[in-house]
């Protein structure tokens, strides 16, 4: 097969291999309680998707985009614009569960909740605007959808109330993710003070 040839300008992108995000995770205990919920609503819903790893359960708070490698100078924004936030411990409850509808195939289902997340949403927006003082100003989304993926599966389910799931996020985490590898590694930890 002949090789592909590009103009000069024109070559192709290289294929991101790395994605940067700010999240909050829960304690292991809340973590292993998600996994049970996933595991039964999995089975009370005849879904065939397998759930997340506990380890892997975490609110994005804002994806700082996809890269092939790791952008050191976005490492860097992220951690001053994450050192200059001033926060206290937060207590975030989701109670019910729901698949995104947006993709015809491979969809999530997730935690979702309401009245539980106020200051969860607040928290996001603190950091967004302490994003926009940095070179991360585009990556400051002023929507947010506040969830937790549970699993991915081709049906979709109806939202529907669940057993409160709740923690107390106590710390910020900026998190280097390898795509495809299904494995998220911590870059840095900022913890939330009262």
């Amino acid at each position: 097969m002949p090789e592909q040839s590009f103009l000069p300008g024109f070559e192709a992108a290289p294929r991101p291999t790395d994605r940067l995000f700010f999240a909050i995770y829960p304690d292991a205990a809340t973590a292993a309680r998600i996994a049970q919920l996933a595991q039964q609503l999995r089975a009370e819903h005849g879904l065939q998707g397998k759930p997340l790893k506990p380890e892997r359960f975490h609110v994005t708070l804002h994806h700082l985009g996809d890269h092939a490698g790791l952008p050191q100078d976005l490492v860097a924004a992220a951690c001053g614009a994450a050192a200059s936030l001033a926060a206290a411990p937060f207590d975030i409850t989701f109670d019910r569960v729901a698949s995104f509808t947006s993709a015809p195939r491979n969809r999530p289902f997730v935690l979702r909740g309401a009245d539980g997340l106020a200051a969860l949403m607040a928290f996001q927006q603190s950091l967004g605007e302490a994003m926009k003082k940095t070179v991360l100003g585009r990556w400051a989304k002023p929507g947010f959808t506040p969830h937790v993926t549970l699993l991915y599966d081709d049906r979709s389910v109806p939202e529907q109330a669940v057993t409160p799931v709740s923690w107390t996020a106590r710390e910020l985490v900026l998190v280097h993710s390898l795509i495809g590898q299904t494995l998220h590694v911590p870059l840095a930890r900022w913890p939330l003070h009262a």
